[in-house]
């Protein structure tokens, strides 16, 4: 007995109690053809409008129950399975625990209660445009396909360790929140190839803590929202074979998932309201957030904090509240635009390595020292030295100089007072070493200055008739540069104050000189 049906004799035949509409479906499932109930009227079969759907268009959701786990056998020459159309399933349908064999496919339908499906086995399921109340599919099995396109489930869903086969797929499907403000629960989900959830709109934090998934993760054009809680994507530890897509997405392709529009067509950027987080992840390819925008309270994040990827694209829209933490991730190529950053304190970057920098239009090197300056608000050295190598690397001398000037004008700021005086002294004489043209500048005002100046001073000779004639240039020029004898500076005596200055060139021609080849040696270390 089953809500007031009794069994046929096991052959087929229908049983007692049917309505005429569960009579229609029985004998579809038989001969595994579509069981349509629709209008015509557009309107009437919105499954999301407000129109009533009357006895004509309802089937009991034990019925579909017995034909999905002891149905009757296929007609000959068929091979049995449930395909509906515009129907109305009344009460739970509950499959927990069951191992369904049959194809089940349901287009346009509406569900009165929730579905139950946690621990059931499936081949292939797709509900496509349904109205769902909700979904409890905690350890759900697939061999094939889930796909739930279109669909909307008013109170969330739970798909947590569930395994599906192939993909899963929930292009342009809307999700609210339950009581716990979740909207997709799908902590430990694995998914064997593509998870599509292109166009997806979620009301409530989607939840993907410690998923797999086989092949690529797209969320093209989606927009995931949780006005409630911290977090609108919350996925520590998620691993994707390849790349997770946070990219705009083509409007009207309903199915298909696609790379890059193509010119001309209307296309909808991935937004997320709240925060996200990512820790720990792990992406084969690449994380893509070409154009994406978060839109976060001042106490919210997007947070990569250890995620490792060969790439990362962050080209997206600048955040203008928030903060962007990438401490600790590892990526080879850093592909960005100067215009997607945040402003100064609202991203960090402590531990974050880079092999390589692509970016995207200008991004001059003064922006990308301020890029640095703005992502660690107390100094650190690793970062600029790592910004440096990079340069160097990829043959850019000149730059990678500049980085390392840089990173000693940042670290001067932490310096006690006398500290700090001479490495102003360092800066405005020779630029800490790394700008070597302006201490042989330095060098010939010197030169030039002392020279002068000595073409006045008494200067008697050590030994009366012996040594060179006495000429102010070469005497000053033999006192500034070092190891150097030009014959000048041991043949005459100084007294009084030009002993002190010529002292003082002494030193300052060591210190000098000592730059120049320290310079010179980082123009050839290259080769």
């Amino acid at each position: 007995m089953v809500d007031g049906t009794t069994t046929g004799s096991g052959n087929g035949d229908l049983p007692d109690g049917l309505t005429p509409a569960e009579a229609g479906m029985w004998q579809a499932f038989r001969n595994g053809t579509v069981y349509d109930l629709r209008t015509g009227d557009r309107e009437v079969d919105d499954p999301h409008g407000g129109h009533p759907w009357g006895p004509e268009r309802s089937v009991r959701a034990r019925i579909v129950a017995w034909l999905l786990l002891d149905g009757p056998p296929a007609l000959d020459g068929r091979v049995s399975s449930l395909k509906l159309q515009g129907v109305q399933i009344t009460n739970v349908l509950d499959l927990a625990g069951g191992t369904i064999v049959p194809y089940l496919e349901m287009k346009g339908c509406r569900f009165e209660k929730e579905v139950l499906l946690p621990e059931a086995r499936f081949t292939t399921v797709r509900l496509v445009d349904c109205s769902v109340p909700r979904l409890e599919g905690a350890r759900v099995h697939t061999e094939g396909d889930l796909h739930f396109p279109r669909c909307r489930f008013h109170n969330g869903m739970r798909l947590t360790d569930a395994h599906i086969g192939t993909d899963l797929l929930l292009n342009q499907a809307v999700v609210f929140r339950d009581r716990r403000g979740k909207s997709i629960m799908a902590d430990g989900l694995s998914v064997g190839q593509d998870l599509q959830a292109e166009l997806l709109e979620t009301h409530g934090e989607l939840s993907l803590r410690g998923a797999t998934v086989g092949v690529s993760l797209s969320l093209r054009g989606s927009r995931l929202s949780n006005t409630h809680g911290r977090r609108a994507l919350n996925a520590p530890q998620l691993t994707v074979e390849r790349t997770l897509y946070l990219t705009p997405a083509g409007i009207g392709n309903q199915f298909q998932s696609s790379g890059t529009p193509a010119r001309g067509t209307r296309v909808q950027r991935f937004e997320c309201v709240g925060g996200m987080r990512l820790d720990d992840g792990r992406f084969g390819d690449a994380i893509d957030l070409d154009s994406a925008r978060f839109t976060m309270e001042n106490d919210q994040e997007v947070s990569l904090r250890r995620v490792q990827t060969p790439e990362l694209r962050f080209t997206g829209e600048r955040p203008q509240r928030g903060l962007i933490v990438l401490n600790g991730m590892k990526v080879v190529n850093l592909v960005d635009k100067s215009t997607s950053w945040p402003a100064a304190g609202q991203f960090r970057v402590s531990g974050f390595t880079y092999e390589n920098l692509i970016p995207i239009g200008a991004f001059p090197l003064h922006r990308r020292l301020a890029w640095l300056s703005d992502a660690t608000p107390e100094y650190r050295p690793e970062p600029y030295e790592q910004l440096a190598t990079i340069l160097r690397n990829s043959g850019e001398d000149a730059d990678a100089r500049e980085v390392l000037l840089a990173k000693q004008r940042r670290r001067r700021e932490t310096l006690p007072v006398a500290a700090k005086v001479w490495g102003y002294v360092q800066d405005w004489t020779v630029a800490y070493g790394y700008r070597p043209g302006r201490a042989a500048v330095w060098m010939a005002v010197l030169w030039a200055i002392s020279a002068v100046a000595f073409s006045h001073a008494d200067h008697p000779p050590l030994k009366q008739g012996e040594g060179p004639n006495w000429d102010s240039a070469l005497f000053a020029l033999d006192l500034l540069l070092p190891v150097i004898d030009l014959g000048q500076a041991g043949s005459w005596q100084l007294r009084g104050g030009w002993q002190w200055m010529a002292a003082v060139l002494i030193l300052l021609g060591w210190i000098l000189a000592t730059t120049v080849a320290a310079g010179a040696t980082r123009l050839l270390r290259r080769g």
